[in-house]
């Protein structure tokens, strides 16, 4: 009989690589969901960058969905939580720009 207290795993992909999480047998689902929706965004991204910095891929889509998340919370405009999402959406542009400097790749200047 398997004791109560060990985590249960789930075994997921994400952008071909996998992955073992802890994951209690209830919310298996929605999990699967998740990463489902997760790997479809990281695909979308890698697509349109044509990237393949998987680092890059992940933060990307991790901005996102976050963004797709606050956005769906915010009514009419409104700051949900506090939060100003012009001040949000202006960051994750500067973020975004600041990563497509650090992983862009170096050219050779000789």
């Amino acid at each position: 009989m398997a004791d109560q207290n060990l985590p249960n795993y789930l075994d997921i992909t994400l952008l071909g690589k996998e992955y073992r999480i802890a994951c209690p047998p209830e919310e298996r689902e929605a999990l699967q969901a998740a990463v489902s929706y997760v790997d479809e965004k990281m695909h979308e991204i890698s697509d349109r960058t044509k990237s393949n910095i998987a680092e890059r891929i992940a933060v990307m889509a991790a901005l996102n969905i976050a963004h797709e998340f606050l956005s769906s919370k915010a009514k009419g405009g409104e700051p949900v939580g506090g939060l100003d999402f012009g001040a949000v959406r202006r960051r994750i542009s500067d973020m975004e720009a600041q990563l497509d400097v650090l992983l862009a790749p170096q050219e050779k200047l000789f």
